[in-house]
């Protein structure tokens, strides 16, 4: 590959990683939407129809990211079981969340809050996974990268004190930071930047809750 092309291929590269990286921040608060932007068809929220887009803003923009980078398979294999899991996970916490703003009730708890919860942010462990070793061995990001790695790793401990997933995250968060550390003189290095206030958040929810 010449100078040029691998320019360009890390363009890519670093703008598909961002877009991944704000998409993930910012559709994963959608629930603070208020009152779920009104009423939608059959009992719905507008907010649940625009959830199903969550999936491909997130997950399309990161395929591009590995296809930019020119991953291994072994990347992709990772990459394509998190985003399985990510999607199947979503899309169950989707359905069973809006079931139960519309009819509350321990089915739709359990498929929403336990289920679909565990299976998506295994999910998005595996995704986290496969982009942290696409960013190994690459130069460290600028100041945009880690914002929103802060951003990333913010969403993930606040998704995990609403999902009630606060233990298996603050290990994934743990995991993710060594993973950063160690790597640190690389692009890989906003990891542990972005994941540190991860863990400050989630023990403060332990402590205190």
């Amino acid at each position: 590959m010449s100078i040029e092309s691998y320019g360009d291929a890390d363009r890519v590269f670093r703008r598909a990683l961002a877009a991944s990286a704000l998409a993930y921040t910012v559709c994963h608060h959608l629930g603070l939407l208020p009152s779920g932007l009104g009423s939608g068809p059959r009992g719905t929220q507008w907010a649940d129809w625009l959830d199903l887009l969550v999936p491909w803003l997130v997950l399309v923009p990161a395929a591009c990211a590995l296809w930019a980078a020119a991953v291994g398979p072994r990347v992709w294999i990772a990459f394509g079981a998190g985003a399985l899991a990510y999607a199947s996970g979503h899309g169950i916490h989707l359905a069973a969340n809006s079931v139960g703003n519309a009819a509350p009730g321990p089915t739709a708890h359990l498929w929403d809050e336990v289920v679909g919860h565990y299976i998506w942010f295994a999910g998005v462990a595996l995704v986290v996974a496969a982009l942290a070793l696409a960013m190994t061995g690459r130069p460290c990001a600028g100041v945009v990268g880690h914002v929103l790695a802060v951003g990333v790793g913010l969403t993930w401990a606040t998704n995990a004190i609403g999902g009630g997933t606060v233990r298996f995250s603050l290990v994934i968060a743990v995991a993710v930071i060594a993973f950063g550390w160690r790597n640190r003189r690389t692009m890989a290095g906003v990891l542990w930047v972005g994941f540190a206030p991860a863990v400050c958040v989630l023990v403060a929810e332990l402590i205190v809750g």
